[in-house]
């Protein structure tokens, strides 16, 4: 039989995954590695730790699981973006890489806007111009580490890391490519805009290869390091948000996949790049390729669950402690008692600003229209609808073409079907709830890996690793409730936020 082997190279640690050819577990294991920070807008990671976490996870997977290392077919991978990791020509890391989190090129950042207006960078790149993104990472280390950037042989990404480890070569993916924002996303290559205004030579970025394109067999190496076989091949992988497409099901236009925890993102599956005047969605190159991942993030939606739960949910959790339940599940039963709509009471889930689609850092979070007749079921049900209301602008760009007939809802969130409900009923689309709601980055990486490898024809194999527990239907009164509510939502930010 043949096996496939998943690895989602996280923030927290990475996690091994092996999958049956025929889409069952065969076992998991988690390795978990540190976060450096020395101040608040620093955050780097050891690719050393990368590797261990690798190599000790497919070595205890292996053992564990009983599997020969000559039956594992291919190993793929689902990795964090946005990082800056420069490494030398026999792929020996220079420094710790800059990870997602990392804040510091704000000075780049700005320094690239003056050269490339942001309207004119978010077309090419499908992307806001900021500090967060790898181009503007390497153009610090250009500046603030000179002998680093020049020693520099390419800049790679935690999986493009570990794939370079297996084989020896360098490459990385469209999504990944993507997320340094010096790519076209059009041309599907690196931008020659971009880099001739950041300074940053081409030839120190990765070759770009397909997500599903085989990179080459294990090394002998890498084998006797991993347990692995010079048999097994390796497959490029995508990163994270992107693997998290596949995982959840939406390998083809018309379906999309709401992500819901502790931040929160919509995102959909299309034929081109969707890009929104207002620059309020940024696009990713799709997993499958050819294809695209309209994409929507907002800042705080479980985060403001948990805000909730933590400040006035207190009797809540006394009465699930006695119940032997979670909190959320008392909350989630009162939230149901609270008709659509909370009695006319909004909440702004903004509690840490917003990204998507406001893009103001210094929003607030709100309750408006609290009466005296509101309960503590209101308060609850419009803290997760205000979520919602907030996605559901973000859904509605991303569905400018009313195209969009499914969504399925993965994440830690998904365990409240209330919430779940409600998504159905603002969207005014069925809503599904996988078996596996949080398993959706390592189920892309085994699809990637098994369509990479000839195992499957393409990415409708995906249908053996995605199992709908339940869909949700949307009901038309509570529909029609929200279409009025979201006009009103945004009006209220409109009054409280805009300059």
């Amino acid at each position: 039989m043949n096996y496939i082997l998943a690895h989602d190279l996280g923030t927290s640690g990475n996690k091994a995954t092996l999958f049956r050819e025929d889409g069952t577990l065969a076992g998991s294991v988690t390795k978990a590695y540190p976060l450096y920070q020395e101040s608040a807008l620093t955050a780097e990671q050891d690719a050393e730790d990368w590797w261990r976490g690798f190599r000790d996870s497919t070595r205890e997977l292996l053992l564990n699981s009983g599997v020969s290392p000559e039956d594992v077919a291919a190993v793929s991978f689902s990795g964090q973006m946005m990082g800056c990791l420069p490494v030398d020509r026999e792929g020996r890391p220079l420094r710790r890489a800059l990870i997602w989190a990392d804040q510091r090129a704000q000075e780049e950042a700005a320094l690239l806007s003056e050269k490339i207006p942001l309207p004119e960078f978010y077309q090419i790149a499908g992307h806001r111009n900021t500090a967060s993104y790898a181009v503007q990472k390497a153009m610090w280390l250009q500046k603030h580490e000179p002998e680093v950037y020049e020693n520099t042989y390419k800049f790679l990404n935690a999986k493009d890391f570990i794939v370079q480890r297996l084989t020896g070569r360098f490459c990385t993916d469209p999504s990944d490519a993507n997320s340094t924002t010096c790519f076209d996303i059009r041309k599907l290559q690196w931008s020659e805009r971009i880099l001739e205004a950041s300074g940053i030579e081409p030839d120190k970025l990765p070759e770009i290869v397909p997500s599903t394109a085989f990179v080459g067999y294990v090394t002998e190496n890498a084998a006797k390091e991993t347990g692995l076989s010079t048999k097994t091949r390796v497959i490029m992988g995508a990163g994270d948000g992107v693997a998290a497409n596949v995982g959840a099901g939406s390998v083809a236009p018309g379906s999309a996949y709401l992500s819901l925890g502790t931040s929160a993102w919509v995102a959909s599956t299309s034929r081109e790049p969707i890009l929104d005047p207002e620059m309020r969605i940024v696009c990713w190159a799709h997993a499958v390729p050819g294809l695209y991942s309209p994409n929507a993030t907002m800042q705080y939606a479980c985060g403001s669950y948990s805000w909730l739960r933590h400040v006035i949910g207190t009797s809540e959790a006394d009465k699930a402690a006695a119940l032997g339940i979670s909190p959320y599940d008392v909350l989630n039963a009162e939230a149901e008692e609270s008709p659509a709509g909370a009695q006319g009471l909004y909440f702004l889930p903004h509690l840490m600003g917003e990204r998507a689609p406001r893009w103001n850092p210094e929003a607030k979070g709100a309750y408006i229209g609290v009466t005296s007749e509101t309960t503590r079921a209101d308060l609850v049900r419009s803290t997760l609808e205000g979520v919602a209301y907030n996605l559901s602008l973000c859904f509605d760009i991303l569905n400018r073409e009313k195209d969009i007939e499914t969504m399925t809802v993965i994440g830690g969130g998904a365990q409240g079907r209330v919430w779940c409900q409600i998504f159905s009923d603002m969207f005014g689309i069925p809503v599904q709830i996988p078996e596996n709601i949080s398993e959706a980055n390592s189920l892309g990486a085994a699809v990637i890996a098994g369509v990479g490898a000839g195992l499957y024809k393409d990415f409708s194999a995906v249908k053996r690793f995605v199992k709908t527990r339940e869909t949700l239907e949307p009901n038309d009164a509570a529909h029609a409730l929200y279409l009025e509510g979201k006009v009103e939502f945004d009006r209220l930010y409109r009054v409280l936020f805009s300059q």
